[in-house]
């Protein structure tokens, strides 16, 4: 075993040294530690003849590793000996020798890596033993490139069964009859020999373990593309959601943009109202002001007519011109015409009545704008969310096996309404013999999907998704405990979701075109009416174990009154 020379000792510490954070006491724990930080020196690994790991490293006097077989086949074809990398040239051709120590950390690294493959040497050779090209079933031997020549040329030899030489040889021959394994018993899924065809297996559909091999590596082949293509489904998957969460948060901060613009505006509203009733209040102050000035200057006038009055009877009653008294008596027994003041006030009910019907007139129109304002609002956010869920629309389909035998479908399967004779179907699990309904051929275990349906011109029907098992037998009770979510309209006013209870529904319109959306991972069963670009109830925080089906009830034709049909609807985008 050779060492390294002091060159030698520190290129490999370096080596190993640049990609470990601590030199250990071993190569081999140096390169545990180098492994343990995330970096593995593969780079510093590589032969920079062959550009391969390096087999048997060998070290040349100026400290450069090569793979043995390199620089010997390098040096075989140069006059000169030269180092193939700093190209020192060597007076005297050296002899390579394994460098042991390189080599623990290469075949380390090999191992760790799942490229280590043990080196078989050649049973032939008698000195130094070669490396091992084949090994030959046959001879049971292993057999290195110049000991292999007689197996090329001798025609006995040539029939001999070679295959890459290999450690474990036990797996490669026969344990009962010791002969090589070429055949493959598909029958009992085993490798066998000649011998075995005979006995045990015999009769047996055998192949050779070649064929056999071809085919299974053409199967593994055809799951490698079916793990492909999941990974690249996954990969898709992955970008839809990213691209979908984006959508969403532009959506949100759209929808807090347009909502502060919303409360905005409404605050301004306010203030404004604000100033005018200020306004208001104030000019009733000021003509309340006006009006008492004026009422106080007619008072004070009558109040100087008045004492002139007292003055002029002051007198007269202490006069002794009973002559004058007498002639002025008429015009002054009474007391001066002057305004009743007794019903006069001043109109200064500023913050009373007056206030009261402003803030009243003021509230009305906040709430008249706020709703409008929120109404448009809505109406844009529920406009926006039918486009997007309009592109998970699916193809339905009416199941004519579930269908009650009242009910009349078309032929295209998109049409369903109530007859007045009942046809004669046979009584199967899968149909609805009490209760006129129907359901989709398609079902969906998973994601999200979208329908329409029109149902303009009826005035009862019902609506929604059901699981697979549900009753559909006698008497059913829509509600999302017994696998309905749905909704449903009654005597063309009644709207209700089927819930338990059931919740009322007011629309501002009658409605002509419900859509359907499902989400089955969140739980949510939603309708909306197309037309009127509204939302007309939501089932949320829902459950979903087993496969879903669209649900479809005409309901009775209730003497023609009834008689539309449901129909099944394209989704042409909003």
């Amino acid at each position: 075993m050779q060492n390294f020379t002091h060159a030698q000792k520190n290129k490999v510490r370096d080596t190993i040294s640049s990609k470990v954070p601590l030199l250990s006491s071993s190569p081999k724990e140096a390169y545990i530690e180098g492994e343990s930080s995330g970096c593995l020196p593969e780079k510093e690994l590589l032969c920079s003849i062959c550009m391969h790991v390096f087999t048997d490293p060998v070290t040349t006097p100026c400290g450069h590793n090569f793979c043995k077989s390199c620089l010997t086949q390098c040096w075989d074809k140069s006059q000169h000996c030269h180092c193939p990398v700093c190209k020192e040239k060597f007076t005297k051709k050296p002899e390579p020798k394994i460098n042991t120590t390189l080599r623990e950390v290469v075949d380390h690294f090999k191992k760790k890596s799942g490229s280590y493959k043990p080196e078989v040497l050649c049973d032939a050779c008698s000195g130094e033993k070669l490396k091992a090209l084949k090994f030959c079933l046959d001879c049971r031997v292993t057999l290195c490139k110049t000991h292999l020549g007689p197996h090329y040329s001798m025609p006995k030899l040539k029939k001999h069964k070679l295959i890459n030489p290999v450690e474990n040889l036990e797996d490669y021959i026969c344990q009962k009859h010791e002969r090589p394994l070429e055949l493959f018993c598909r029958d009992d899924q085993t490798c066998l020999c000649q011998f075995c065809t005979e006995t045990d297996h015999k009769n047996h559909n055998t192949v050779p373990i070649e064929e056999e091999s071809r085919e299974r590596k053409t199967q593994l082949v055809e799951t490698q593309t079916d793990v492909q293509q999941m990974i690249q489904d996954r990969l898709m998957k992955i970008k839809e959601i990213k691209h979908s969460a984006e959508q969403s948060k532009r959506s949100t901060e759209k929808e807090k943009a347009d909502s502060v613009e919303v409360f905005t505006a409404l605050i301004r509203s306010i203030e404004r109202s604000q100033a005018e009733l200020l306004e208001m209040m104030e000019e009733k102050q000021k003509a309340a002001e006006r009006q008492a000035e004026g009422l106080i200057k007619e008072l004070e006038q009558e109040i100087s007519v008045l004492k002139k009055s007292d003055t002029e009877l002051e007198q007269l009653s202490h006069t002794e011109e009973h002559l004058h008294l007498l002639q002025v008596y008429s015009s002054m027994c009474s007391p001066p015409h002057t305004k009743n003041w007794t019903e006069i006030s001043i109109n200064s009910d500023v913050s009373g009545d007056t206030v009261r019907t402003a803030l009243s007139q003021l509230q009305q129109t906040m709430n008249e704008k706020l709703t409008k304002k929120l109404n448009d609002k809505l109406k844009e956010t529920v406009s926006t969310e039918l486009k997007r869920i309009q592109q998970y629309a699916v193809d339905v389909t009416l199941d004519p096996d579930t269908a009650n035998p009242f009910l009349i479908l078309s032929a295209d399967g998109k049409q369903v309404a109530h007859g007045d004779k009942r046809q004669n179907l046979p009584d199967t699990p899968q149909r609805f013999n009490q209760c006129v309904c129907v359901l989709g051929k398609q079902s969906f275990s998973s994601g999200r999907f979208y329908f329409e349906v029109q149902v303009r011109g009826k005035t009862d029907w019902d609506l929604g998704v059901v699981t697979e098992n549900i009753n559909r037998k006698g008497k059913i009770i829509l509600s999302p405990q017994n696998g309905f979510w749905t909704v449903w309209l009654r005597n063309e006013n009644d709207f209700k979701a089927c819930a338990y209870p059931s919740f009322p529904l007011t629309l501002r319109e009658k409605v002509e075109v419900v859509g359907v959306f499902v989400d089955y991972e969140e739980g949510l069963v939603s309708f909306y009416d197309v037309k009127s670009k509204s939302h007309i109830y939501s089932f949320t925080g829902q459950s979903f174990t087993e496969n879903l089906y669209p649900y479809f009830s005409p309901d009775l034709s209730k003497g023609g009154k009834n008689s539309a049909p449901l129909i099944i609807s394209p989704v042409f985008k909003t």
